[in-house]
C-alpha cells in the first residue's frame, strides 16, 4: 500500500467516524452505561458532553481513544514487517476492520482495553518495564474480563521463562480470584456454540474471520508464537469453549483478538513468497475479494441512517432499537407530550436521554 492511499485512507475514516458520532442516536446499551453505572465509561460520557453538546459529546473521549489507538497500532507493525507499505495495510486494515468501527464511535470499555493492550504490547517489545505494571493495573480495573489478558500473559511468560512477566500475571490472576472479578462462567451445553462464530464474522466480516480462524492454528503447529499470538489466540480459544456453556458477549473478547491482524497480514505475506509468480494470482485475488467485503461492510454501517429511514419495514433493520426511540421522542415533543411508558428499561433510558420521562413513575 501506498503512502498517499494510506493518508486518503485515514482521511475517510477520520470522516467517517465523526459523521456516525454526530448522526448515531444514543444506542440501549450507551444509554444504560449513561443513566445506571458508576464506571470509567460513564464519566467519559458525561464529562465529554459538558464540553460538547449532543451525540459527539457522549463519545469524544472514546474516539480520541481510538485515535491513540490506532496510532499504537502503527507503532506496533513497524516492528513486525520491514516494509512501509506493510504497516500501512495492516494499519488501514485494523481501522476498516466493522468491530473496531463501530467500537470508536460508540462509548464502550472496549476501546479502553483496546488501547491498553496496544500499549502494553508496545512496551513489551521495547522492554519498557517499569510502565508495564502501571498498565496492567490500569487493565485490571477497567475492563472486566481482562482475566483473558493475564491468562494470555501468563502462558507467554512460562514458555518464554520471562520471570518478570511471570510474577505480574500471577499475582493479577491471583487478584481475580480474590475479588471474584471476570468473565462469569456458568449455564449447561446450549446453542451459542455456533452463535459465537456470527459475532466473530460481525467484528472481522466472515472472509477476514475465517483467515484469522485459519492463521491462529497455523501458527499454533508451525509458526513463531509471539505475544500478540498468545493474547488473540487465548481470547479466541476461551471464547470457543465459554460459549458451549453459555451466551458469550463479543466485547469482552474484541479487543484482544482485532490486534491479530498484523499476524494474519504477515501469514498471508509468506503465503504469497515461498509460490512463484504464475500461483501468487489466486491470493492477491483472493486478497482483493477480502478488501472489498470489508469496505462493503464499513458502508453499511456508515450508512446505517439513510439505509434505516429508506427500509421498507424499519422494525426488521439492525439498528431499530437505536432510531425509534429516537424517532418516538421527536414525534411526542411535536405533540406536546414529554412522558411516555415503557416497560423496556433501556428504551426508557434513551427517551430520558431525549427529555421524555415516564408518565407512570411505578413503572
Amino acid at each position: 500500500m501506498k503512502k498517499q492511499h494510506f493518508i486518503s485512507t485515514v482521511i475517510l475514516y477520520i470522516i467517517a467516524v465523526f459523521y456516525l458520532a454526530i448522526t448515531t442516536p444514543i444506542t440501549p446499551h450507551e444509554a444504560n452505561i449513561y443513566y445506571n453505572q458508576n464506571s470509567i465509561v460513564s464519566f467519559f460520557m458525561h464529562y465529554g458532553e459538558q464540553l460538547i453538546d449532543g451525540f459527539l459529546g457522549l463519545r469524544i473521549f472514546f474516539i480520541f481513544f481510538s485515535f491513540l489507538s490506532m496510532i499504537l497500532f502503527y507503532r506496533l507493525s513497524k516492528n513486525y514487517f520491514k516494509e512501509k507499505k506493510y504497516t500501512y495495510l495492516s494499519t488501514s486494515l485494523f481501522m476498516l476492520l466493522p468491530g473496531v468501527l463501530t467500537a470508536t464511535v460508540l462509548a464502550d470499555v472496549s476501546i479502553i482495553a483496546l488501547l491498553l493492550v496496544l500499549l502494553f504490547v508496545n512496551m513489551y517489545e521495547e522492554d519498557i518495564f517499569w510502565t508495564q505494571p502501571f498498565i496492567m493495573f490500569a487493565l485490571f480495573f477497567v475492563h472486566e474480563s481482562s482475566i483473558i489478558f493475564f491468562i494470555a500473559l501468563l502462558f507467554y511468560s512460562i514458555t518464554h521463562k520471562d520471570k518478570k512477566l511471570f510474577t505480574l500475571a500471577s499475582s493479577f490472576l491471583i487478584a481475580f480470584i480474590y475479588l471474584s472479578k471476570g468473565i462469569e462462567i456458568g449455564g449447561r451445553p446450549s446453542g451459542h456454540f455456533l452463535e459465537i462464530f456470527g459475532l466473530y464474522a460481525t467484528v472481522f466480516t466472515p472472509f477476514i474471520f475465517f483467515y484469522f480462524f485459519y492463521a491462529m492454528y497455523r501458527i499454533l503447529l508451525r509458526e513463531k508464537k509471539t505475544l500478540l499470538w498468545y493474547i488473540s489466540f487465548t481470547a479466541l480459544a476461551l471464547s470457543l469453549l465459554l460459549s458451549i456453556r453459555q451466551r458469550v458477549y463479543i466485547t469482552d473478547f474484541a479487543p484482544y483478538v482485532t490486534i491479530s491482524i498484523i499476524l494474519m497480514l504477515d501469514i498471508f505475506n509468506h503465503s504469497i513468497d515461498v509460490r512463484l509468480p504464475e500461483f501468487q494470482k489466486l491470493y492477491k485475488r483472493s486478497f482483493y475479494v477480502v478488501i472489498f467485503f470489508l469496505i462493503l461492510s464499513d458502508l453499511v454501517i456508515v450508512s446505517n441512517k439513510i439505509s434505516f429511514y429508506n427500509f421498507k419495514n424499519p422494525s426488521k433493520h439492525f439498528a431499530y432499537r437505536i432510531y425509534e426511540p429516537y424517532i418516538l421522542a421527536k414525534k411526542l415533543k411535536l405533540n406536546g407530550i414529554n412522558c411516555y411508558n415503557t416497560i423496556n428499561e433501556r428504551e426508557a433510558n434513551q427517551l430520558r436521554y431525549y427529555h421524555i420521562g415516564r408518565c407512570d413513575k411505578r413503572l
